[in-house]
């Protein structure tokens, strides 16, 4: 996963798709994100439970233990599920789980011809709808003030099947009961890392087409960077 993807419904459209009985505390409203090019490194809506409820915190994309905080290198953005759970470097956080709501991600593509040539492709769910990917973090409270500690990563997974040819990885997406249960708090460790590493959505589950260049800035936003490149081309699927 390279590191962008679209946030651009409202919080109320993706609670919906949840289907969740848990009440949100302090409420949401349905004004559209419109974020079609959210980059790392900035703060993103996501979900987690917290006091028998479900929280809305805008939370910053990146994380690192303070330990590793002292080198120059970016913090990571994302965290690879087959040894998540097992390294030392993402322990703190791996019992704070999350959902990050979405409509699709990008990957690039090297041209085999002009390896500084790159395609970039929008994926998203066969059926258009929203899609939830699982994350850990550091997270605030819903009273909680605001500081540079707090951060997220989203899991990522071996992208297996013919979505291959655009990524080696890609994000964990969950089901909207797998997406229930990943932060519900009564969710064992053992089960959760189960949910993550065996039971997100397939490759079959998504499609994908190529997008214009514009948003490899991530200065770029707007609805037209989802906008297939050949419209007249149909969406690659399984």
């Amino acid at each position: 996963m390279c590191g962008r993807f679209a946030q651009y419904q409202g919080m109320a459209d993706y609670l919906r798709e949840l289907n969740s009985e848990q009440e949100v505390i302090g409420g949401c409203d349905n004004l559209p994100l419109e974020r079609y090019n959210v980059a790392p490194n900035t703060t993103v809506q996501l979900l987690h439970a917290e006091g028998g409820g479900l929280t809305i915190a805008a939370v910053r994309w990146g994380w690192a233990p303070h330990w590793a905080k002292k080198g120059k290198k970016p913090a990571p953005i994302n965290a690879r599920v087959e040894t998540v759970a097992s390294g030392k470097f993402f322990r703190q956080i791996w019992q704070h789980r999350a959902l990050v709501a979405a409509d699709g991600w990008y990957e690039w593509v090297k041209d085999a011809s002009d390896p500084q040539h790159k395609q970039p492709y929008f994926i998203r769910l066969r059926d258009g709808g929203p899609m939830f990917f699982a994350a850990i973090g550091q997270l605030p409270h819903a009273d909680s003030e605001v500081s540079e500690d707090y951060g997220f990563v989203i899991l990522t997974t071996d992208a297996q099947g013919a979505i291959r040819d655009i990524h080696d990885r890609r994000p964990v997406v969950l089901p909207a009961d797998l997406a229930r249960e990943w932060i519900d708090p009564n969710t064992t460790a053992q089960r959760a890392e189960q949910i993550v590493r065996e039971l997100g959505l397939q490759s079959e589950a998504f499609e994908w087409y190529q997008v214009g260049k514009a948003v490899g800035n991530v200065k770029n936003t707007g609805p037209a960077l989802i906008a297939p490149l050949d419209s007249g081309k149909s969406p690659d699927r399984l």
